[in-house]
């Protein structure tokens, strides 16, 4: 019971220095110009949005990152090495979606690093990832809970983990193109890992990444008050690379990779629905769906809010079931 109480004052905290960095941040992205740049598919449907500016991960980022240091140095969290881990994920990979941004908006259009740099440098994060996590102590293990299935691969889950990482930051960032959309499925999801992390009492330092991820979701809840339709800033490569990774990580360390296939269904679908995509084209030079990611063919039926609402329903009841997985049974 302590645990939640402390998770729920860092969730609190998290949300009040959230709005403040937001209240401070928008004028000065608005005054710099850091504008988002819009894909030329998206200039008819989305041109309001062209003078919206982008970065926006730093209002959820820099609280969470201050916060959580805080707290070590007071000596009211311990820096374990798991801990370290997931903090690693969240940095380096806002770090690559913060040069994404930044070179967007240097060459003024909607192209930064180029997939290979961007491949790249997640691979070289999610190597220090796997050293890090095999040194703390981990095992390589396949583990699937609910059949008690346990299967140690060795190597083979640095490989693993490399996809786990890859699949989950690029997931959030393809879904995140509606106002909305990516914070509020991201804070569900969170907020479900977060229950399974205080729950996972075998794992060292689930107490401190609990707390870690409830921050990240307060502060997250204070992004989506400025990101909500209709949005005053996008997060941007930086925040949705950077939450991805953390979502995949944490499920690494508690074992509950396959689980995050569930909890995160919708990034799930926004990801499956735009490999169909290119590969159909590729070979066909035909379109399954009218746009991809999905959500766009779904904007076209309904309006923006309503395809949001939607989206967050089937991911909060995805996950409503992941937790009677990863919890109950």
């Amino acid at each position: 019971m302590l645990l939640f109480i402390k998770c729920i004052m860092a969730m609190m905290v998290g949300l009040f220095l959230s709005l403040i960095v937001g209240f401070c941040l928008l004028p000065i992205l608005r005054e710099k110009k850091l504008n988002q740049r819009l894909s030329v598919y998206l200039k008819d449907t989305h041109h309001d949005k062209s003078n919206v500016p982008t970065m926006g991960g730093l209002i959820f980022i820099l609280p969470t990152i201050f916060l959580m240091t805080v707290l070590v140095i007071m000596g009211k969290v311990e820096m374990t090495y798991n801990l370290f881990i997931c903090l690693f994920a969240f940095i380096g990979y806002a770090i690559i979606g913060l040069i994404d941004d930044y070179l967007i908006i240097y060459k003024n259009n909607n192209k930064g690093l180029s997939e290979v740099a961007k491949l790249i440098l997640q691979i070289i994060v999610a190597i220090f990832l796997f050293y890090f996590f095999m040194i703390a102590g981990n095992e390589s293990l396949l583990w699937v809970h609910t059949l008690g299935i346990k299967w140690n691969i060795g190597w083979l889950y640095g490989i693993f983990i490399l996809l786990v990482l890859i699949s989950s930051s690029n997931a959030v960032n393809l879904t995140d193109g509606l106002d909305g959309l990516a914070a509020g499925l991201s804070i569900i999801a969170l907020f479900t890992m977060g229950i399974i992390t205080a729950m996972t009492g075998w794992l060292e330092g689930y107490q401190e990444i609990s707390i870690f991820i409830f921050t990240l979701v307060g502060s997250l809840t204070g992004f989506l008050f400025f990101n909500a339709n209709p949005a005053k800033i996008f997060m941007g490569d930086t925040g949705s690379l950077s939450l991805g990774a953390t979502l995949g990580m944490i499920a690494i360390l508690t074992r509950h990779e396959l689980l995050l296939l569930i909890i995160g269904i919708v990034f799930v679908i926004e990801t499956t629905t735009c490999i169909i995509q290119r590969v159909y084209y590729k070979f066909t030079h035909k379109r399954i769906f009218p746009m991809t990611p999905i959500h766009h063919t779904f904007e076209r039926m309904l309006p923006e809010r309503e395809v949001v609402k939607i989206f967050w329903i089937v991911g909060l009841f995805a996950s409503l079931v992941a937790l009677i997985f990863g919890v109950w049974i």
